[in-house]
């Protein structure tokens, strides 16, 4: 453990951090579910058969920071990863209980059943198991190079799923955006079904620029089409108030 202090102004105002970092070996096809409340989650694969864990907690007073806990629980094909944060003032304004930032490298293969979080940021990197399931309420929400099913869910906030080089293999993606925007980076060799709707927004798709379908009514768009023959996946991404890119990466 690592405690530090760090700010200027009041003692109210002065951020305490402290840093734990575990090392687990867990199955390469283990199942990964992950909560937090406020902070971030970045999640990336790697080609080992171990789970590095790295949370750095953040508050404004020691008794709180003492009351923040990461719990670790680790099965035979199965891992669990929740934050526990001292409870919310009713009335307080702002919320001063507290935050955890994660950083966690996993084995490429696993499956992230389950990553919510409250408020903040997710990251999910090279991930090739059978599954990523994310949820983020309000925020920024980032997918990059994961070859697997992959569903996406952000409340309030944008959405960002980039592709740097394209497999020709059987996976799907779902992207839903209650309020903000969503963009789709794709190198110019991906082959995909893709249908993006918005019910109160715009659409724009490098790929091809087929006509956009608009229903009787006011402000919706959809695209369905298929990008160089449609391949074996499929893209689906949908917002309710916001805008959608489809964006060639490198044409």
């Amino acid at each position: 453990m690592l405690l530090s202090l760090s700010g200027c102004g009041s003692e109210s105002d002065r951020v305490l951090e402290e840093t734990l970092e575990r090392l687990y070996r867990i199955q390469p096809t283990a199942d990964i579910h992950i909560q937090n409340r406020d902070g971030a989650v970045f999640v990336y694969g790697s080609n080992t058969n171990e789970m590095q864990v790295h949370a750095t907690m953040k508050a404004y007073s020691r008794i709180q920071l003492k009351q923040i806990a990461v719990d670790v629980s680790v099965q035979s094909a199965s891992v669990s990863i929740s934050t526990q944060f001292p409870a919310q003032p009713m009335w307080a304004l702002f919320d001063r209980s507290g935050t955890v930032d994660y950083t966690i490298v996993v084995p490429a293969t696993a499956n992230i059943s389950l990553l919510r979080l409250d408020a903040g940021e997710v990251l999910v990197d090279g991930m090739r198991g059978r599954k990523v399931h994310a949820r983020l309420g309000d925020g920024r929400m980032f997918a990059h190079n994961c070859f697997t099913d992959v569903d996406l869910a952000l409340q309030r906030g944008n959405l960002s799923l980039t592709y740097d080089w394209w497999e020709h293999g059987t996976f799907s993606v779902q992207a839903t955006v209650a309020h903000g925007n969503a963009w789709v980076f794709l190198p110019s060799d991906a082959a995909f079904h893709l249908v993006a709707e918005t019910a109160h927004g715009k659409i724009g798709n490098d790929f091809d620029n087929p006509a956009v379908a608009r229903p009787t009514f006011a402000g919706a768009a959809k695209i369905n089409t298929l990008v160089h023959g449609g391949g074996k996946t499929a893209i689906e991404v949908r917002t309710v108030n916001g805008d959608i890119s489809i964006v060639e990466a490198n044409p």
